[in-house]
């Protein structure tokens, strides 16, 4: 079973973002499981998503503790939380930061990727200048780390749910898939 935790802030689209990876791997026939946890909820306060993938029905119901893999919309939440708790010692962090991996000094045990998808959800007129909507691409950079997604069925579920900007979210995903850095300790 793969377990994903998201750290994010309210309104940053993270609730939405694991809905459409969720659907993604439904069209690869997964079952999912997806679920988020709110603090205070008002825009701008640290939230939590969480999602189970699995080639059987997922019949755990409680919150992951031990995730394979942790994306983060916001890396000034890498200040606020320790995003890596639990996080399993093989596991990936995907990092929307315009820094490299080793500038973000975190434990040398995990592979650590690394986008800069403000500029790219800015480019596409993803949100405003000030919140940009960067959960797209971020989708689009996690397909290229070993979770076996294929990014044509991310395509697919992001026409499926937003329905303003489609084709930007879309050209946002992929512009991140290519551009992502990955990180893996020797």
């Amino acid at each position: 079973m793969l377990e994903i935790r998201l750290h994010g802030r309210g309104g940053q689209g993270g609730v939405v973002a694991l809905e459409i990876l969720a659907n993604a791997y439904f069209k690869q026939n997964q079952f999912v499981q997806v679920f988020p946890e709110f603090g205070a909820e008002r825009r701008g306060a640290p939230v939590a998503s969480f999602m189970r993938v699995d080639t059987h029905p997922v019949k755990l119901r409680c919150k992951i503790y031990n995730p394979d893999c942790i994306i983060v919309l916001d890396p000034v939440l890498l200040n606020a939380v320790d995003v890596t708790v639990g996080l399993k010692a093989d596991g990936w962090i995907l990092i929307n930061t315009d820094k490299s991996a080793a500038d973000l000094k975190l434990p040398d045990k995990f592979n650590i990727a690394t986008i800069n998808a403000t500029p790219i959800a800015l480019q596409h007129r993803l949100g405003s200048r000030t919140s940009p909507i960067i959960n797209t691409t971020m989708l689009g950079a996690f397909c290229r780390l070993p979770y076996n997604l294929d990014i044509s069925n991310l395509k697919k579920a992001i026409k499926g749910k937003i329905s303003i900007k489609t084709n930007d979210n879309i050209l946002s995903a992929e512009e991140a898939y290519r551009d992502v850095k990955l990180h893996m300790p020797q």
